[in-house]
């Protein structure tokens, strides 16, 4: 009996590990550049069918960057959030909406008072299908005159990622009564609220 009880939870084990494994690879990846990266974190981490979002810095010239050197607009980078999501939950279009309405995609490298290259609004694409989405879908947005200015948002593919310093990660969840948590961020969030709130983790 004892043999047949550790058999079972072998098998359980086993198991698990499986459903673990293959959940893992159902999973996708998704990059955007909308400015700060604190606000786009906290807005993705909301979204029913995103398991993470990493802060960090892509597209630039320099390995290994800190945030002192992409703050100084110099390195190439920007400040970018990796989205990694269910797309059985949440489809890449859909992430592609939240990306568009949440920021100025017609200022290709200003948002609000952040100012330079590092604050650029970008879609690193991770394959062709993602590519083709995001191509169509800015095209659509012009063809419509969506947001009654050029969307200049660039279509890039995906570079390396580096992630950004620890403190950057979470950082709404973790410093949410600061100045501009509550003054950028906060409103940001509310907006998503209002506009997605079928699209939020209950």
């Amino acid at each position: 009996m004892k043999y047949l009880s550790i058999m079972v939870l072998i098998l359980l084990s086993a198991l698990s590990a499986d459903q673990a494994d293959a959940q893992s690879k159902k999973l996708q990846k998704a990059t955007f550049g909308m400015g700060c990266f604190w606000c786009s974190e906290a807005l993705f981490q909301r979204l029913d069918g995103v398991s993470s979002v990493r802060s960090g810095y892509e597209g630039g010239d320099v390995a290994n960057p800190s945030y002192e050197d992409v703050c100084t607009g110099t390195t190439g980078h920007a400040e970018v959030i990796e989205v990694t999501y269910d797309p059985l939950k949440i489809k890449y279009d859909e992430l592609l909406e939240v990306f568009w309405k949440s920021h100025d995609p017609t200022t290709l490298n200003r948002q609000g008072a952040d100012v330079g290259t590092q604050y650029r609004s970008v879609v690193f694409y991770h394959n062709e299908e993602q590519k083709q989405i995001a191509e169509k879908y800015k095209k659509e947005l012009n063809d419509t005159h969506a947001f009654g200015k050029p969307v200049v948002t660039a279509i890039n593919k995906a570079a390396t990622f580096y992630v950004a310093e620890n403190y950057h990660q979470d950082y709404f969840n973790k410093n949410g009564s600061q100045p501009y948590c509550r003054m950028v961020i906060l409103p940001k969030l509310e907006k998503l609220e209002k506009i997605f709130k079928a699209k939020l983790k209950q």
